[in-house]
């Protein structure tokens, strides 16, 4: 029997290009098992490509992959299937009207002897397996669309292990998990490392990467820099190899002025906003905190009439706004930048340009036909403004990095010179270096006049940019926090509290 340190998987060179691009040069690490191997670097660093290549979705142009001591060839999600490498990516590959039985032996249901599915055995086989999370309240027969995301992913790696998996890679698992779903998460992976599985996690969260991970490697640029163990390093060193600079400052400096109120909110009320009234004021960043559900999001598009507004009135530099629309609350200047840029945020099979200029090229009056020189000049700004990282303005923004995705949205925004500005999770999902370049764009947009309003889920980017904090739960403001307020515990107590 080998070693509780044995290598299991070792990768010696691998490298993959694409048309113009080198997205791996030459990679080489290993996984030992069992442990937590965190994989970081900035969007496009080759992260995702590298785990491609793992579970057999890419194959490799050079380098040799090792598995067990063994020297293999991975061609399928298959091979890697039948090696014991399971993947759960980010977005989840689940049938959400099958049940969480069917979901789990997908493509292996047990039969009866008339080769029909045996829906006992099938769930007495789900329910052992779901039987290995603790407080998990999940049935076999429950069907997956009617549980939340968080549950989802335990489908996900529950699929894994009946896979014999011995490698488990976790691509983002925690980008749309709340605090609390989140840390069952880390017991479940921390769980399966004390059953012998491995467990290669990708995250853009360094808090939870040093909480979970017991070595981490970066990538930059599609190479491999080192490999360290967490317990001998520290977030800033981890940040200064995937950024190959120093960030010095994560979030800029507060405002040392907050001026005259540019925006009001009064007795707002919606389906999920309760009686929400709140001031914004020139020059500082106004945050909004709470729990998964507190209703900050429904807030902010009750706010633009995205939803419908029960009653309550909005003021915009002391003047009375009829918003019933959110054409209504763009042509009043206002601003929206949604959690999910996928979804509702970006045209994905279209150029940046078209997106930059998606809503200015509306609302200008420059009548049914598009100037494309305008349209090119005001991406060229952009471009260079938020240095958005594009082969040319008519590059599709699906091929751009998260990072990079999360700029053209904002830039579209900024293109109808927004007085307010509202962001909603605008660093999820992206990098560090990106987050930092976002963040020292909000306090420069602040500065400059635009009133920003900030909802975030991630603590330290709420303490770090926020000048003054309202906290909400179920639908409805509950405090507020300024100045050395502003902290986690008291953060905590307003939102989950009664």
């Amino acid at each position: 029997m080998k070693a509780a340190s044995a290598e299991l998987l070792r990768l010696e060179g691998i490298t993959k290009t694409f048309p113009g691009t080198v997205a791996l040069d030459d990679v080489s690490f290993s996984v030992n098992r069992p442990e937590i191997h965190a994989v970081v670097g900035e969007n496009g660093a080759g992260k995702s490509t590298l785990m491609n290549v793992i579970s057999g979705n890419l194959q490799p142009d050079k380098g040799e992959i090792y598995f067990e001591g063994q020297k293999v060839k991975i061609r399928s999600p298959r091979d890697a299937q039948n090696l014991g490498i399971s993947i759960v990516h980010q977005e989840l590959a689940l049938c959400p009207h099958l049940t969480v039985a069917e979901n789990i032996y997908i493509g292996r249901l047990p039969q009866t002897a008339g080769k029909m599915v045996d829906y006992d055995r099938l769930n007495r086989m789900s329910q052992e397996v779901l039987s290995l999370f603790d407080r998990v309240n999940i049935k076999p027969t429950d069907r997956v669309a009617d549980l939340n995301v968080a549950q989802q992913q335990i489908v996900e790696i529950a699929k894994a292990i009946t896979l014999n998996c011995k490698l488990l890679i976790l691509d983002e698992p925690t980008s749309a998990l709340s605090e609390a779903d989140a840390a069952v998460l880390f017991k479940i992976i921390k769980d399966l490392k004390a059953k012998g599985i491995s467990i290669l996690y990708i995250s853009h969260r360094l808090r939870e990467i040093f909480e979970l991970a017991d070595r981490i490697t970066i990538l930059r640029d599609g190479k491999y820099i080192a490999t360290l163990n967490a317990a001998e390093t520290n977030p800033d060193q981890v940040v200064s190899l995937m950024v190959g600079r120093e960030i010095k400052e994560m979030y800029p400096p507060k405002s040392s002025k907050i001026g005259r109120e540019i925006f009001r909110v009064e007795n707002i009320s919606s389906e999920k906003v309760y009686d929400v009234s709140f001031a914004l004021h020139e020059g500082e960043i106004l945050g909004f905190a709470g729990l998964v559900g507190a209703g900050r999001t429904e807030l902010a598009q009750t706010i633009c009439g995205i939803l419908p507004r029960r009653s309550g009135e909005i003021y915009l530099e002391g003047k009375s706004l009829e918003i019933k629309s959110f054409e209504d609350a763009i042509k009043n200047r206002i601003g929206y930048v949604t959690e999910d840029r996928k979804q509702f945020g970006l045209f994905l099979r279209l150029p940046v340009a078209y997106n930059v200029s998606a809503i200015h090229l509306k609302y200008d009056g420059s009548g049914l036909l598009i100037d494309r020189q305008e349209e090119r000049n005001l991406t060229r700004e952009f471009v260079k403004r938020l240095n958005i990282k594009a082969t040319s303005y008519l590059q599709l923004v699906m091929s751009l990095s998260g990072g990079n995705q999360q700029k053209v949205m904002i830039a579209k925004w900024l293109a109808i010179n927004p007085k307010i500005l509202i962001l909603d999770e605008p660093t999820r999902g992206i990098d560090v270096g990106a987050k930092a370049e976002i963040h020292n764009l909000l306090r420069e947009l602040a500065q400059n006049g635009i009133g920003i309003i900030l909802i975030s889920s991630e603590m330290p980017e709420i303490i770090g940019m926020c000048d003054r904090v309202l906290v909400m739960r179920e639908g409805r403001i509950t405090g507020e926090l300024s100045g050395h307020q502003i902290t986690e515990e008291n953060i905590m107590q307003l939102a989950a509290h009664r």
